[in-house]
Parts: structure tokens; sequence; C-alpha cells
């Protein structure tokens, strides 16, 4: 029995409303939210297990957003279901072998082209949660379109000189008590970033936080947990700010 690495009820949420609008990009849908202001700089939002339409991701891109960037957040799992909490876990692998964080390259191409010939996007940066985050060490090492990046809590997968050598500015974001990720696995990154990684890198571990602690909405939060949270979320926007 794998445990559940979602320490939050995701049934348990308040409503949100969301700032921007949905648009269909080739054969993905996609959620977008621009600023007020006129601007050739974006960022693509890569969700978790729950998938494009979860309020808390859309939270993050509106978020973003306000910080003066076009954020899309596309529908990695083009469609199909995302992940459930009715789900049973004994099938989380099975589902994960159809919804393969590694294989976004074209989805990402697809929306990156949409940035560029319909928004004006001059410099792109992405980010991701979890699954997401997943995504984005990868895209990291993959798409040189993509200036930075900030993985948050992703897992850290296949152990090759290849998984380091990322191609633009990457944030590793991790929660203390994250039990899908161990410490060991977190030292291993550092040292592999150290000895492969030619280019800024930075990883931060924030006290006491769980899988998933970075998206919640502040009528979500613990009140414990909220000053690690805010500062993830300004950690997360100066990285992307340093760069893009």
């Amino acid at each position: 029995q794998m445990a559940d690495p979602f320490c939050y009820d995701t049934g348990e949420r308040s409503k949100y409303e969301c700032l921007g609008h949905e648009v269909q990009i080739e054969h993905i849908k996609a959620y977008v939210c621009r600023p007020s202001f006129f601007t050739d700089k974006a960022v693509i939002v890569v969700h978790d297990v729950f998938g494009w339409l979860f309020p808390d991701i859309r939270y993050i891109v509106d978020l973003i957003a306000g910080c003066g960037y076009i954020t899309i957040c596309p529908d990695f799992f083009k469609g199909t279901d995302p992940w459930k909490t009715t789900d049973h876990w004994a099938d989380f692998a099975d589902w994960m072998r159809d919804h393969d964080p590694m294989k976004v390259d074209k989805e990402a191409d697809v929306v990156l082209k949409y940035l560029k010939e319909q928004c004006g996007a001059k410099k792109i940066g992405i980010v991701g949660f979890s699954w997401g985050g997943m995504a984005v060490h990868h895209l990291m090492l993959k798409s040189p379109q993509l200036a930075a990046g900030v993985s948050l809590y992703g897992r850290i997968i296949r152990d090759s000189e290849e998984r380091y050598n990322l191609l633009n500015p990457t944030f590793f974001i991790f929660g203390e008590k994250d039990h899908t990720i161990s410490y060991d696995q977190i030292t291993l990154l550092e040292e592999k970033l150290q000895q492969y990684c030619k280019v800024a890198y930075k990883i931060k571990v924030y006290p006491g936080q769980v899988h998933g602690f970075a998206q919640l909405k502040p009528e979500d939060m613990k009140p414990d947990d909220k000053p690690y949270i805010e500062e993830a979320r300004r950690d997360m926007i100066d990285w992307i700010k340093t760069f893009i």
C-alpha cells in the first residue's frame, strides 16, 4: 500500500473565482491569465496530478500573472482524467505510466509557440508543482527556450549524469516533511548539480512542510505553515524575476 503523498484533503477547499480565461491551442486546452498591462514576459505553470482545472493551480496562475507575467497552465493530460481523491493508491503506478511527466515535450513546444506567436512573449519561464515539478526538471534539460525554471517538490528520478546538466537557471523547492522525497535524494541532487550543472541553480528546503504545501490558497493555510508558504512563493517569484 503506497502512502498517500498528498497530506491535504483536496475535498475541503474554499471556492475560488478565477481571474483568467480558457483557450484552445491546437490539441490542448489551457488556462491563461494576463497582467493589466502589456508585457513580453511569460510563465508556463505545470499542474500537479489533480490537473489544470484544480482551483489551487489556477490560484497560482493568477498570482504569477499579478506579478507581471502572461501566465498559462496547459492541460498536460490532454483531456484524459487527472488523478482524483477517490482513486485508489494501488492504481497510482499504472496511472503514472499513462501520465509520464517526462513526455511533455510536444505539449510544451505547442505552448511555447503560442506564447511567442500569439502573445508576443520574448522571455518565457516555467514553474511546476509535484508531477509538474518533475516535468519542469525534465524540460529544463531539454528546452533551451525556457529561460528559467522552478521545480516544486518534484520527485527526483533517474540517477544519470544527463539528469543534472540543466540548460538554464533552475530552482528546486522542497518541504522538510515531504515523505515522498527523502533527504538523501535532495543531498544527492545537490552533489550531482555541483558536479554537472553549468548554470545557476538553487535548492531550498522549507521547515516542517509536507508535499504540496506551496499551492494552498490563504484561507486553506494552517497558521504555522503560512510564513513558509508565503516565503516559498516569494522565493519562486524572485527567481523568475531574476532571469525573466
